[in-house]
Protein backbone atom coordinates (compact mmCIF):
# COMPACT_ATOMS: atom_id res chain seq x y z
CA UNK A 1 0.00 0.00 0.00
CA UNK A 2 2.94 2.61 0.58
CA UNK A 3 4.23 1.80 -2.39
CA UNK A 4 1.05 2.42 -4.80
CA UNK A 5 0.83 5.45 -2.62
CA UNK A 6 4.06 6.84 -3.43
CA UNK A 7 4.30 5.76 -7.33
CA UNK A 8 0.49 7.76 -7.10
CA UNK A 9 -0.47 9.79 -4.64
CA UNK A 10 -4.16 10.25 -5.31
CA UNK A 11 -4.20 6.45 -4.90
CA UNK A 12 -7.19 7.48 -2.34
CA UNK A 13 -8.62 4.01 -2.04
CA UNK A 14 -4.69 2.35 -1.05
CA UNK A 15 -4.80 5.39 2.12
CA UNK A 16 -8.01 4.52 3.14
CA UNK A 17 -7.07 0.92 3.58
CA UNK A 18 -3.20 1.68 4.68
CA UNK A 19 -5.44 4.07 7.41
CA UNK A 20 -7.91 1.55 8.08
CA UNK A 21 -4.40 -1.40 8.82
CA UNK A 22 -3.51 1.48 11.05
CA UNK A 23 -6.46 1.19 13.35
CA UNK A 24 -6.53 -2.38 13.36
CA UNK A 25 -2.90 -2.45 14.80
CA UNK A 26 -3.22 0.08 16.82
CA UNK A 27 -5.30 -2.07 18.75
CA UNK A 28 -3.52 -5.36 18.51
CA UNK A 29 0.18 -3.54 19.17
CA UNK A 30 -1.18 -0.72 21.90
CA UNK A 31 0.74 1.87 20.16
CA UNK A 32 -2.32 4.29 20.35
CA UNK A 33 0.05 7.48 20.02
CA UNK A 34 2.18 6.54 16.64
CA UNK A 35 -0.94 4.75 14.39
CA UNK A 36 -4.42 6.73 15.55
CA UNK A 37 -2.58 10.03 14.49
CA UNK A 38 -0.90 8.43 11.53
CA UNK A 39 -4.21 7.20 10.05
CA UNK A 40 -5.92 10.51 10.74
CA UNK A 41 -3.06 11.86 8.65
CA UNK A 42 -4.02 9.44 6.05
CA UNK A 43 -7.92 10.09 6.06
CA UNK A 44 -7.43 13.63 6.29
CA UNK A 45 -5.46 13.68 2.90
CA UNK A 46 -8.33 11.84 1.82
CA UNK A 47 -11.11 13.98 2.95
CA UNK A 48 -8.98 17.40 1.61
CA UNK A 49 -9.46 16.09 -1.99
CA UNK A 50 -12.75 16.42 -4.00
CA UNK A 51 -14.20 12.92 -3.86
CA UNK A 52 -17.32 11.49 -4.15
CA UNK A 53 -19.27 8.49 -2.01
CA UNK A 54 -18.18 5.49 -1.38
CA UNK A 55 -14.79 7.21 -0.68
CA UNK A 56 -16.41 10.14 1.12
CA UNK A 57 -18.40 7.90 3.22
CA UNK A 58 -15.82 5.62 3.97
CA UNK A 59 -13.25 8.62 4.73
CA UNK A 60 -15.87 10.04 6.99
CA UNK A 61 -16.86 6.86 8.74
CA UNK A 62 -13.03 5.57 9.36
CA UNK A 63 -12.34 9.16 11.02
CA UNK A 64 -15.09 8.66 13.26
CA UNK A 65 -14.37 5.62 14.31
CA UNK A 66 -10.77 7.14 15.38
CA UNK A 67 -12.01 9.53 17.18
CA UNK A 68 -13.89 7.46 19.22
CA UNK A 69 -11.01 5.51 19.62
CA UNK A 70 -9.76 8.86 20.81
CA UNK A 71 -12.28 9.55 23.10
CA UNK A 72 -13.10 12.77 21.16
CA UNK A 73 -16.95 11.63 21.45
CA UNK A 74 -18.46 14.82 20.40
CA UNK A 75 -16.43 15.05 17.22
CA UNK A 76 -17.25 11.33 16.60
CA UNK A 77 -20.74 12.19 16.63
CA UNK A 78 -20.62 15.33 14.39
CA UNK A 79 -18.80 13.49 11.76
CA UNK A 80 -20.85 10.31 11.76
CA UNK A 81 -24.30 12.31 11.49
CA UNK A 82 -22.56 13.59 8.02
CA UNK A 83 -21.68 10.12 7.19
CA UNK A 84 -25.32 9.00 8.05
CA UNK A 85 -26.43 11.69 5.67
CA UNK A 86 -24.06 10.19 2.61
CA UNK A 87 -25.21 6.56 3.33
CA UNK A 88 -27.87 5.87 5.73
CA UNK A 89 -27.97 2.30 4.04
CA UNK A 90 -24.93 0.97 6.03
CA UNK A 91 -24.67 -0.77 9.33
CA UNK A 92 -21.45 0.60 10.34
CA UNK A 93 -22.29 3.71 10.63
CA UNK A 94 -24.87 3.16 12.92
CA UNK A 95 -22.48 1.26 15.18
CA UNK A 96 -20.21 4.46 15.33
CA UNK A 97 -23.66 6.19 16.62
CA UNK A 98 -24.29 3.80 18.87
CA UNK A 99 -21.06 4.22 20.74
CA UNK A 100 -20.49 8.07 20.02
CA UNK A 101 -24.42 8.45 22.00
CA UNK A 102 -23.19 6.16 25.05
CA UNK A 103 -20.44 7.54 25.72
CA UNK A 104 -22.31 10.84 25.50
CA UNK A 105 -24.73 9.70 27.42
CA UNK A 106 -27.62 9.91 25.21
CA UNK A 107 -28.50 6.58 25.89
CA UNK A 108 -32.27 6.48 24.16
CA UNK A 109 -30.90 7.78 20.87
CA UNK A 110 -28.46 4.83 21.13
CA UNK A 111 -30.69 2.14 21.42
CA UNK A 112 -32.53 3.67 18.52
CA UNK A 113 -29.59 3.62 16.39
CA UNK A 114 -28.61 -0.09 17.78
CA UNK A 115 -31.70 -0.95 16.85
CA UNK A 116 -31.49 0.49 13.14
CA UNK A 117 -28.26 -1.39 12.82
CA UNK A 118 -29.13 -4.48 14.50
CA UNK A 119 -32.06 -4.81 11.63
CA UNK A 120 -29.75 -4.21 8.48
CA UNK A 121 -26.76 -6.63 9.43
CA UNK A 122 -27.57 -8.99 12.81
CA UNK A 123 -23.82 -9.78 13.17
CA UNK A 124 -20.73 -9.73 15.77
CA UNK A 125 -20.54 -5.82 15.68
CA UNK A 126 -24.29 -5.35 16.02
CA UNK A 127 -25.00 -7.86 18.54
CA UNK A 128 -22.11 -6.72 20.69
CA UNK A 129 -23.68 -3.08 21.38
CA UNK A 130 -26.81 -4.57 21.75
CA UNK A 131 -25.30 -6.30 24.78
CA UNK A 132 -23.57 -3.36 26.36
CA UNK A 133 -26.92 -1.19 25.89
CA UNK A 134 -28.40 -4.29 27.84
CA UNK A 135 -26.10 -4.70 30.77
CA UNK A 136 -26.31 -0.57 31.38
CA UNK A 137 -30.03 -0.86 31.36
CA UNK A 138 -29.87 -3.43 34.14
CA UNK A 139 -30.69 -6.24 31.83
CA UNK A 140 -27.68 -8.35 32.71
CA UNK A 141 -28.72 -12.26 31.45
CA UNK A 142 -30.02 -10.48 28.45
CA UNK A 143 -26.39 -8.68 27.64
CA UNK A 144 -24.54 -12.15 28.10
CA UNK A 145 -27.54 -14.03 25.78
CA UNK A 146 -26.30 -11.12 23.27
CA UNK A 147 -22.58 -11.37 23.92
CA UNK A 148 -22.70 -14.85 22.85
CA UNK A 149 -24.67 -14.39 20.21
CA UNK A 150 -21.56 -11.64 18.84
CA UNK A 151 -18.85 -14.60 19.58
CA UNK A 152 -20.96 -16.88 17.93
CA UNK A 153 -21.32 -14.67 14.40
CA UNK A 154 -17.40 -13.94 14.79
CA UNK A 155 -14.87 -15.85 13.07
CA UNK A 156 -12.95 -17.83 15.91
CA UNK A 157 -9.41 -16.16 16.26
CA UNK A 158 -9.66 -12.81 14.52
CA UNK A 159 -9.30 -10.01 16.73
CA UNK A 160 -12.63 -8.63 16.87
CA UNK A 161 -14.21 -12.07 17.73
CA UNK A 162 -11.61 -12.50 20.53
CA UNK A 163 -12.53 -9.13 21.96
CA UNK A 164 -16.13 -9.97 22.01
CA UNK A 165 -15.18 -13.34 24.05
CA UNK A 166 -13.55 -10.92 26.13
CA UNK A 167 -15.76 -8.67 26.87
CA UNK A 168 -18.07 -11.59 27.67
CA UNK A 169 -15.73 -12.59 30.21
CA UNK A 170 -15.83 -9.29 31.87
CA UNK A 171 -19.57 -9.48 31.76
CA UNK A 172 -19.28 -12.93 33.62
CA UNK A 173 -16.58 -11.31 36.14
CA UNK A 174 -18.33 -8.23 36.39
CA UNK A 175 -21.45 -9.98 37.64
CA UNK A 176 -19.80 -12.92 40.03
CA UNK A 177 -19.02 -15.56 37.69
CA UNK A 178 -15.00 -15.77 37.75
CA UNK A 179 -15.41 -19.79 36.55
CA UNK A 180 -17.25 -18.47 33.84
CA UNK A 181 -14.73 -15.58 33.12
CA UNK A 182 -11.59 -17.37 33.19
CA UNK A 183 -13.40 -20.42 30.70
CA UNK A 184 -13.83 -17.32 27.99
CA UNK A 185 -10.64 -15.92 28.41
CA UNK A 186 -8.99 -19.37 27.85
CA UNK A 187 -10.68 -19.93 25.09
CA UNK A 188 -9.66 -16.51 23.67
CA UNK A 189 -6.50 -17.51 24.40
CA UNK A 190 -6.42 -21.09 22.25
CA UNK A 191 -7.88 -19.57 19.48
CA UNK A 192 -5.67 -16.36 19.86
CA UNK A 193 -2.31 -17.35 21.25
CA UNK A 194 -0.87 -14.94 23.36
CA UNK A 195 -3.73 -12.63 23.11
CA UNK A 196 -2.76 -10.17 25.66
CA UNK A 197 -6.02 -8.57 26.41
CA UNK A 198 -7.33 -12.32 27.71
CA UNK A 199 -3.70 -12.73 29.68
CA UNK A 200 -4.16 -9.37 31.41
CA UNK A 201 -8.04 -10.56 32.56
CA UNK A 202 -6.67 -13.91 33.65
CA UNK A 203 -3.97 -12.07 35.78
CA UNK A 204 -6.68 -10.00 37.22
CA UNK A 205 -8.93 -12.54 38.64
CA UNK A 206 -6.35 -14.79 40.09
CA UNK A 207 -5.21 -11.48 42.03
CA UNK A 208 -9.16 -11.48 43.35
CA UNK A 209 -9.00 -14.88 44.02
CA UNK A 210 -5.76 -14.79 46.06
CA UNK A 211 -3.55 -16.39 43.64
CA UNK A 212 -1.04 -13.17 43.47
CA UNK A 213 2.28 -15.56 41.97
CA UNK A 214 -0.02 -16.28 39.02
CA UNK A 215 -1.34 -12.99 38.63
CA UNK A 216 1.95 -11.80 38.69
CA UNK A 217 3.37 -14.04 36.41
CA UNK A 218 0.27 -13.69 34.00
CA UNK A 219 0.81 -9.56 34.24
CA UNK A 220 4.30 -9.37 33.47
CA UNK A 221 3.51 -11.54 30.35
CA UNK A 222 0.35 -8.89 29.45
CA UNK A 223 3.02 -5.96 30.00
CA UNK A 224 5.66 -7.21 27.98
CA UNK A 225 3.42 -7.98 25.04
CA UNK A 226 1.49 -4.87 24.75
CA UNK A 227 2.18 -1.45 26.35
CA UNK A 228 -1.60 -1.02 27.33
CA UNK A 229 -2.11 1.93 30.12
CA UNK A 230 -4.74 0.01 32.05
CA UNK A 231 -2.54 -3.28 32.15
CA UNK A 232 -0.10 -0.82 33.82
CA UNK A 233 -2.51 0.45 36.13
CA UNK A 234 -4.46 -2.88 37.09
CA UNK A 235 -0.44 -4.11 38.36
CA UNK A 236 0.08 -0.96 39.89
CA UNK A 237 -3.66 -1.65 41.68
CA UNK A 238 -2.21 -4.29 43.03
CA UNK A 239 1.24 -3.67 44.24
CA UNK A 240 -0.48 -1.35 46.24
CA UNK A 241 -2.25 -3.68 47.87
CA UNK A 242 0.83 -5.99 48.85
CA UNK A 243 2.32 -2.59 50.28
CA UNK A 244 5.12 -2.77 48.01
CA UNK A 245 5.07 0.97 47.60
CA UNK A 246 8.22 1.07 45.66
CA UNK A 247 7.27 -1.02 42.47
CA UNK A 248 3.63 0.72 42.66
CA UNK A 249 5.25 4.09 42.28
CA UNK A 250 7.73 2.72 39.33
CA UNK A 251 5.09 1.95 37.75
CA UNK A 252 2.70 4.51 38.94
CA UNK A 253 5.32 6.90 36.92
CA UNK A 254 5.25 5.24 33.49
CA UNK A 255 1.44 5.57 33.72
CA UNK A 256 2.17 9.26 33.61
CA UNK A 257 4.74 9.26 31.13
CA UNK A 258 2.03 6.86 28.91
CA UNK A 259 -1.10 8.75 29.69
CA UNK A 260 1.11 12.11 28.76
CA UNK A 261 2.01 10.25 25.79
CA UNK A 262 -1.36 9.41 24.50
CA UNK A 263 -2.52 13.02 25.18
CA UNK A 264 0.18 14.26 23.15
CA UNK A 265 -1.09 12.34 20.31
CA UNK A 266 -4.61 13.72 20.75
CA UNK A 267 -6.47 11.02 23.29
CA UNK A 268 -8.28 12.48 25.91
CA UNK A 269 -7.46 10.38 28.85
CA UNK A 270 -9.28 12.55 31.64
CA UNK A 271 -11.21 9.75 33.70
CA UNK A 272 -7.94 7.45 33.43
CA UNK A 273 -6.23 10.22 34.90
CA UNK A 274 -8.58 10.24 37.62
CA UNK A 275 -8.06 7.31 38.68
CA UNK A 276 -4.51 7.59 38.67
CA UNK A 277 -4.50 10.34 41.23
CA UNK A 278 -7.45 8.39 43.58
CA UNK A 279 -6.11 5.06 43.53
CA UNK A 280 -2.30 5.02 43.44
CA UNK A 281 -1.41 8.67 43.99
CA UNK A 282 -3.95 9.17 46.63
CA UNK A 283 -4.77 12.51 45.85
CA UNK A 284 -8.69 12.65 45.24
CA UNK A 285 -8.81 16.45 45.07
CA UNK A 286 -6.50 16.48 41.93
CA UNK A 287 -8.58 13.24 40.76
CA UNK A 288 -11.66 15.14 41.37
CA UNK A 289 -10.46 17.80 38.96
CA UNK A 290 -9.96 15.71 35.91
CA UNK A 291 -13.32 13.89 36.73
CA UNK A 292 -14.99 17.33 36.04
CA UNK A 293 -12.90 18.32 33.55
CA UNK A 294 -14.73 14.98 31.62
CA UNK A 295 -18.01 16.14 33.43
CA UNK A 296 -18.63 19.12 31.52
CA UNK A 297 -17.63 17.42 27.96
CA UNK A 298 -20.47 14.48 28.59
CA UNK A 299 -22.85 15.22 31.70
CA UNK A 300 -25.14 12.88 31.08
CA UNK A 301 -22.72 9.81 30.62
CA UNK A 302 -23.16 7.37 34.13
CA UNK A 303 -19.62 6.14 33.94
CA UNK A 304 -18.38 9.93 34.64
CA UNK A 305 -20.58 10.36 37.30
CA UNK A 306 -20.33 6.96 39.15
CA UNK A 307 -16.80 8.49 39.26
CA UNK A 308 -17.92 11.69 40.67
CA UNK A 309 -20.44 10.07 43.04
CA UNK A 310 -17.31 8.04 44.18
CA UNK A 311 -14.98 10.86 44.83
CA UNK A 312 -17.33 13.02 46.47
CA UNK A 313 -18.06 10.18 48.57
CA UNK A 314 -13.83 9.86 49.27
CA UNK A 315 -13.86 13.60 50.12
CA UNK A 316 -16.78 13.03 52.17
CA UNK A 317 -19.58 15.82 50.96
CA UNK A 318 -22.24 13.07 50.72
CA UNK A 319 -25.15 15.34 49.19
CA UNK A 320 -22.21 15.55 45.47
CA UNK A 321 -21.85 12.40 45.94
CA UNK A 322 -25.91 11.11 46.45
CA UNK A 323 -26.38 13.74 43.34
CA UNK A 324 -24.09 12.03 40.88
CA UNK A 325 -24.92 8.86 41.94
CA UNK A 326 -28.70 9.30 41.04
CA UNK A 327 -27.22 10.40 37.39
CA UNK A 328 -25.03 7.33 37.65
CA UNK A 329 -27.97 5.07 38.25
CA UNK A 330 -30.57 7.08 35.57
CA UNK A 331 -30.48 3.63 33.07
CA UNK A 332 -31.68 1.42 35.64
CA UNK A 333 -27.53 -0.61 35.72
CA UNK A 334 -27.02 -2.72 38.29
CA UNK A 335 -23.31 -2.66 37.90
CA UNK A 336 -22.04 -3.95 41.68
CA UNK A 337 -19.52 -1.35 42.12
CA UNK A 338 -22.43 1.27 41.61
CA UNK A 339 -24.45 -0.51 43.61
CA UNK A 340 -22.50 -1.04 46.58
CA UNK A 341 -21.64 2.61 46.77
CA UNK A 342 -25.73 3.34 46.65
CA UNK A 343 -25.42 1.14 49.62
CA UNK A 344 -23.08 2.71 51.91
CA UNK A 345 -24.86 5.78 51.32
CA UNK A 346 -28.11 4.28 51.88
CA UNK A 347 -26.56 2.51 55.40
CA UNK A 348 -25.43 5.98 56.44
CA UNK A 349 -29.00 7.49 56.59
CA UNK A 350 -32.62 7.01 57.84
CA UNK A 351 -32.83 3.84 54.82
CA UNK A 352 -29.55 1.84 57.27
CA UNK A 353 -32.24 -1.26 57.05
CA UNK A 354 -32.25 -1.29 53.30
CA UNK A 355 -28.41 -0.23 52.19
CA UNK A 356 -26.86 -2.99 54.68
CA UNK A 357 -29.37 -5.82 52.67
CA UNK A 358 -28.82 -4.08 50.01
CA UNK A 359 -25.01 -4.60 50.33
CA UNK A 360 -25.45 -8.28 51.49
CA UNK A 361 -26.53 -9.23 48.35
CA UNK A 362 -24.18 -7.21 46.50
CA UNK A 363 -21.54 -9.10 47.98
CA UNK A 364 -23.46 -12.07 48.08
CA UNK A 365 -23.92 -12.14 44.12
CA UNK A 366 -20.27 -11.31 44.03
CA UNK A 367 -17.69 -11.94 47.16
CA UNK A 368 -14.74 -11.63 45.65
CA UNK A 369 -16.14 -7.79 44.56
CA UNK A 370 -12.83 -4.95 44.18
CA UNK A 371 -13.96 -1.21 44.24
CA UNK A 372 -13.17 1.72 46.28
CA UNK A 373 -15.71 1.88 48.62
CA UNK A 374 -16.16 -1.97 48.96
CA UNK A 375 -13.68 -2.16 52.28
CA UNK A 376 -16.01 0.51 54.12
CA UNK A 377 -18.80 -1.29 52.26
CA UNK A 378 -17.51 -5.11 53.74
CA UNK A 379 -17.19 -3.69 57.57
CA UNK A 380 -20.99 -2.42 57.46
CA UNK A 381 -22.29 -5.81 56.74
CA UNK A 382 -20.19 -8.09 58.81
Amino acid sequence: LATKISNNPDDLESKLMLAELFMMEARISGEHGHYYPAALNLIDEVLTQEVKDPIVYRAKLDKASVLLSLHRFEEAKLLGEEALKVNPYSADIYGVLVDANVELGNYDIAVGYADKMVSIRPDLRSYSRISYLREIHGMVDEAIAAMKMAVTAGYPGMEQTEWARLTLGHLYDRYGMQDSALLQYALALEARPNYPFAIAAMADIYAKLGEIAKSDSLSDLAMHLIPEVGFYMSRANLEMQKGNSKKAGELTQDILEMLAEDETSGHKMNLEMAGVYIDLLKQPEQALKYALMEYEIRPSNIDVNKMLAELYYVLDNPAKSEEHLHKALVTGTKDPETRCLEGVLMAKTANAEVGVKQLQGVFANNPNLQCRICDEARAIVL
